[in-house]
């Protein structure tokens, strides 16, 4: 994979904005095979549309592309809150592929996808509305909290200028595409923070009693639920189920 962008592409553009989204648009169309099915028919949609940049030929997978100079960081600014928010149960809601690039060599640092299954009402932040002196008063956008996101949510094709396998960024798509079985906003949330939970423990074989440490902090993503241990139990049965976990004996997982 060619880590650099085409810079002739960009001549006769002043606008730092619109030099860097002709080039990242024009590295992703060139560079990036589909998580989906493998298929390098990754291609930009001919019109703007509200929803999607890129989508796949063959699987028909949809993708907004986010890009920043510098470090990906912890937010990523995205468009209306409400419109976010209307997307998140739609089966049109987009993947987000995520480019961080060094405007100094026009290379990529870091590129991965976030597959649309990983966003629940609690990845997005909602921003101030905009002041009655601007343009657009009151309008109301938003960011993309990735530290809310679980890290097998992010599949990255190259991390800190190292190129992925590629059989690795199907497996890990592959991975977790049993969440989208999940149509329920606030159940697929209680999976995915137990995801969360599993990764902090930050060991491949772990015990219920370690899970059972989270407690507190699940209780208090989720108030309405009296029973946190109980829940905690069942998500870890959906999981290992889907093959996200074994279950190695009484009480003893394993993340695989």
């Amino acid at each position: 994979m060619q880590l650099f962008f085409d810079t002739t592409l960009a001549d006769g553009y002043t606008s730092l904005s619109q030099r860097a989204r002709i080039l990242t648009e024009d590295w992703v169309g060139r560079s990036v095979f589909c998580p989906n099915c493998g298929k390098k028919e990754v291609v930009h949609y001919e019109n703007n549309r509200p929803v999607a940049d890129f989508h796949c030929l063959h699987c028909e997978e949809q993708y907004e592309l986010k890009s920043k100079n510098g470090n990906v960081g912890t937010k990523i600014v995205d468009g209306a809150y409400s419109t976010m928010i209307e997307r998140l149960g739609s089966d049109t809601n987009p993947n987000f592929f995520m480019l961080s690039y060094d405007l100094a060599t026009y290379s990529v640092k870091n590129f991965l996808v976030v597959p649309k299954h990983f966003f629940i009402p609690e990845v997005i932040e909602k921003r101030k509305p905009l002041a009655d002196t601007a343009l657009r008063a009151g309008w109301t956008g938003c960011n993309i909290l990735l530290n809310n996101i679980p890290e097998s949510g992010k599949v990255y094709y190259v991390r800190d200028g190292q190129e992925s396998d590629v059989e690795d960024v199907l497996e890990k798509w592959q991975k977790t595409l049993f969440l989208r079985e999940e149509k329920e906003i606030a159940a697929k949330g209680w999976l995915l923070d137990v995801m969360r939970v599993v990764e902090k423990i930050g060991k491949p074989d772990f015990a219920l009693e370690d899970v059972y440490t989270y407690e507190h902090e699940l209780s208090l993503l989720h108030p309405e639920n009296n029973h946190v241990k109980d829940k905690i139990r069942q998500q870890l049965q959906v999981l290992r189920d889907k093959n996200y976990l074994d279950f190695t004996s009484r009480g003893k997982y394993h993340l695989i």
